[in-house]
């Protein structure tokens, strides 16, 4: 497929996340259109194309030069309009973005695509300030992920928002909270919730710990082994590792050159049949939803590497679970994402979570910008699409009931 059979007539459109992940889920070569994007920016270096090779870039595992043209598509261009809208439009949503790669920002475009919401996106970078004159819009969405980069932009527009003319979602003040220590700070106690300490540490502590110089428990309260350990910042289980002893500890430190890096207790959330099963929630105006729920042997689970494609018994698991969810799970841990929501304030949240033999919530992470999708193939996946369906209903929905109704297109 050409760039031109994905830009609706217009050359110079912006193809954008959602379709560009689309073709990669299907299992396109996205090789040719790489080069015929980057043959276009030569050409002429519209910010748009420089944005979508930016994309295509990533997609295809080159972060570093993704990173590269996404610089320079913003440093031509702050403003972007992804293809959302299907016809008349009913409410405008803008997005402020920050510069990063696919888990850098809230992905809203798998949530409003083929709708009747329009979305411009607007970078903010640490050169590229919020805009004095930004798009019209009814809705203000704050798309920026927590990180340590992120922090003074996401201060920085806590002050700006502070007086908007227009509803604000997803305050700055409150994604600045998601940080995993600081989370589970907040979260550990709330009622029928399980979050081990999560401690941020520096290398030359673990490194004491390693040669030991230190005991576990000297870094957190409930320190033993085994632990988890991963960098700060890290996402999709990057340098995620299950630190058995002194000896494994020593062996990750050799191989991951961070500096800090995130500790906490490991909890073994085996089912009784033997297997690992992960849930990945969304709360939307307080309200969970089940995106996924990935069922493995190996404790460190990732959707994709899970084998539910493989496996027929976990997607009728899966299936199930999505059927019956607001009856079971949701009703189940209701007290829990209550709690969650009314302590966290943010109107749209992702969770990634399992049970604990005792039936409490197990909090993996909490984050804004989770990507949640309906790309899975139909003939395999076929329950998949009413359940993401509901999610993106809902995330409308809880657009138009933000937005007064004055302003709503009729």
């Amino acid at each position: 497929m050409t760039a031109n059979d994905l830009q609706d007539e217009n050359p110079t459109a912006l193809i954008g996340l959602a379709k560009l992940m689309a073709m990669a889920f299907a299992g396109a070569d996205l090789a040719p259109l790489g080069t015929e994007l980057i043959a276009r920016a030569n050409a002429n270096p519209c910010a748009n194309t420089l944005m979508d090779l930016s994309t295509v870039l990533q997609l295809r595992g080159n972060r570093e030069l993704a990173l590269l043209m996404q610089a320079d598509a913003i440093g031509n261009q702050q403003i972007y309009t992804p293809p959302t809208a299907n016809g008349p439009v009913k409410l405008r949503v803008c997005a402020i973005m920050s510069n990063g790669d696919l888990m850098a920002n809230t992905p809203l475009e798998f949530l409003l695509e083929n709708s009747d919401i329009a979305l411009t996106q607007v970078y903010v970078t640490a050169n590229r300030h919020l805009p004095a004159q930004l798009p019209d819009h009814d809705v203000l969405f704050v798309a920026v992920a927590q990180s340590d980069d992120n922090m003074p932009l996401l201060q920085e527009l806590a002050v700006t928002l502070a007086a908007w003319p227009h509803p604000v979602l997803n305050l700055p003040a409150r994604i600045a909270l998601l940080s995993r220590d600081q989370a589970c700070a907040l979260l550990q106690y709330l009622p029928g919730v399980m979050m081990p300490v999560t401690v941020r540490v520096g290398r030359q502590r673990l490194e004491q710990l390693s040669s030991n110089g230190l005991s576990a428990d000297s870094l957190m309260a409930d320190g033993a082994y085994p632990m988890i350990v991963r960098p700060v910042d890290s996402h999709a289980g990057q340098g995620l590792d299950k630190i058995t002893d002194v000896a494994t500890l020593a062996a990750y430190l050799q191989d991951h050159n961070g500096s800090e890096f995130y500790v906490s207790r490991f909890i073994d959330y085996r089912s009784p049949d033997g297997l690992f099963r992960k849930y990945r929630i969304v709360l939307i105006a307080g309200r969970p939803f089940i995106c996924h729920l990935g069922i493995s042997e190996h404790w460190m689970i990732h959707y994709l590497n899970a084998g539910m494609a493989e496996n027929d018994q976990k997607r009728a698991e899966e299936a199930h679970v999505m059927a019956t969810f607001d009856t079971s799970f949701a009703t189940k841990h209701a007290e829990a994402f209550s709690a969650i929501t009314g302590c966290l304030g943010l109107d749209y949240l992702g969770i990634d979570c399992a049970e604990t033999p005792d039936g409490k919530l197990l909090i993996f992470e909490v984050d804004s910008c989770m990507i949640v999708h309906a790309l899975d193939p139909v003939e395999l996946f076929p329950y998949k699409q009413p359940q993401m369906h509901k999610v993106f209903a809902a995330f409308r929905q809880m657009l138009l009931d933000a937005t007064p109704q004055d302003a709503l297109a009729p």
